[in-house]
């Protein structure tokens, strides 16, 4: 008999976060992000949580739960995608959007006041960085076709283009993907 094998999974159900002020947490996702609250748990548990949809069809992609004492919680530090001195267990996560939405997506969080952190071209992603109010990085992207960056991911791992985040250029998306192709050696 072999050895059981791993099955490749479909990808990242939801995420759940703590949250120092579900309040101003509630606030982000659903004016800040767009996101609809779909539930929340009864008073009959001993904790409050809530439940974010970002697309249709899921039960929930991202849950808030309040911690319990939020003052003894360390401060929120300025988010860093290279970790800087955040003290996040998270960097960041990603929420994909179609090609055709993804600059919607931008107009509308800049509509309504959402900082964006960073902004660029990645070589298998175009995204855009902006973090919550309990500085979670949050990476809102789309994928480029498998074809610009199959050949070498490395590459396009290792790949970024900033962007600018403030003005009329940040609402701007450069189609004009770099190709990677396979190494030579």
């Amino acid at each position: 008999m072999s050895d059981p094998q791993a099955v490749p999974a479909l990808g990242v159900n939801h995420l759940v976060l703590n949250v120092r002020d579900i309040e101003a947490s509630h606030k982000f996702y659903t004016e800040g992000l767009g996101w609809k609250q779909i539930g929340a748990l009864g008073p009959q548990f001993p904790m409050q949580m809530r439940f974010y949809q970002c697309r249709p069809g899921s039960h929930h992609d991202v849950a808030l739960v309040q911690m319990a004492n939020p003052d003894a919680a360390p401060p929120v530090k300025k988010w860093d995608l290279a970790g800087g001195e955040s003290i996040n267990a998270i960097n960041h996560y990603a929420v994909a959007y179609r090609k055709e939405d993804f600059v919607k997506q931008l107009e509308y969080m800049k509509a309504k006041g959402v900082d964006f952190a960073i902004r660029g071209e990645h070589g298998m992603t175009h995204s855009c960085y902006v973090v919550d109010p309990d500085g979670n990085g949050i990476e809102i992207l789309y994928e480029l076709p498998a074809e610009v960056w199959e050949q070498d991911v490395n590459g396009a791992l290792n790949y970024f283009v900033p962007t600018a985040t403030d003005g009329d250029d940040a609402l701007v998306d450069n189609t004009d993907y770099k190709v990677f192709t396979a190494p030579t050696s």
